[in-house]
């Protein structure tokens, strides 16, 4: 990217680590960006984006902050912070690395940026709403987008085998790049489906989903930078529970007899309570509180 007037001059007068870091905390502020894919505020961003950029360990700032870039390190990493200014890129794609935990991804705008609250839970293996992690034989990752939870499914259950399902083969191309990094190619299988529309006959221990959830009204006002996410990862209809309403009507015919359905909805438990009042979901803690991810068993479900 051409570095602009503006950007090209503060090189001028910016050496180390420690003047990039502030320059940089300094325009997003003065961007108003929105943090809400891995970073929580503009420090923690700006930190993140010079130490990528810098290819230094991105946990480790203060032994670099007072050491100086070279000319080429600086363009480098004025050309990052300006195309996260004016762009409104997400980080996760500039640098195509997503992280859940421990766990990295690669990801690009084929696939949302990954945070789903389901990482969470899967980090303890859903204790204690499973018992015997090992004895899970067959797992369904829906609208599985980066891969990222059907490889947090393969590495909590051991024994099982993961059917991992889109209906973006552009997002299955970069879920097969991450499954391939984690070489678990022979446990992970990559679907192109509209939900279940591709798996008859497919029975699961286990089914969890992130699916679309964001309602319409909330779509149109998200910030700039969840227009470079796909469409199809956000809106799902009206009220947010489109892709929801097919998984709560289809999910029991593919779940075993003590199988269990772990969804991600967003804000909208009271919308999903009011439309089915006698479903008794279970709502699950997670470190943002017990809106936004329900379980149900299968005989809940029929």
């Amino acid at each position: 990217m051409q570095i602009d007037n503006y950007f090209s001059a503060a090189s001028q007068s910016l050496h180390t680590v420690r003047d990039y870091l502030r320059f940089a905390v300094s325009r997003f502020y003065q961007a108003k960006l929105f943090f809400g894919h891995g970073s929580n505020d503009a420090y923690d961003e700006a930190v993140y984006l010079i130490l990528h950029t810098l290819h230094l360990p991105v946990d480790t700032l203060a032994p670099f902050l007072d050491a100086q870039l070279t000319m080429s390190e600086r363009s480098e990493v004025l050309s990052i912070i300006q195309r996260r200014v004016e762009q409104r890129i997400p980080a996760a794609y500039l640098t195509h690395e997503a992280f859940l935990g421990e766990y990295s991804f690669y990801v690009d705008e084929r696939v949302i940026v990954p945070r789903s609250f389901i990482a969470e839970l899967l980090r303890q293996r859903l204790s204690p709403w499973i018992a015997e992690p090992d004895n899970i034989g067959h797992v369904l990752d829906m609208c599985t987008g980066s891969g990222c939870l059907a490889i947090l499914c393969a590495d909590a259950f051991p024994n099982a085998q993961v059917d991992a399902v889109d209906l973006s083969a552009d997002a299955l191309m970069v879920a097969k790049r991450n499954v391939a990094d984690y070489e678990l190619a022979e446990r992970i299988n990559l679907i192109e489906s509209d939900l279940f529309t591709q798996l008859p006959g497919r029975k699961y221990d286990l089914i969890i989903s992130n699916p679309p959830y964001v309602d319409a009204e909330s779509v149109t006002a998200l910030p700039p930078e969840y227009l470079h996410e796909p469409k199809l990862s956000l809106g799902s209809g009206s009220d947010g529970l489109d892709a929801t309403r097919v998984i709560l009507a289809q999910a029991a015919e593919h779940l075993s007899d003590n199988g269990i359905l772990i969804v991600e909805i967003g804000h909208n438990r009271d919308v999903i309570e009011a439309a089915y009042p006698t479903l008794p979901f279970t709502w699950l803690d997670v470190t943002a509180g017990d809106q936004f991810v329900f379980m149900l068993h299968r005989n809940d479900l029929i």
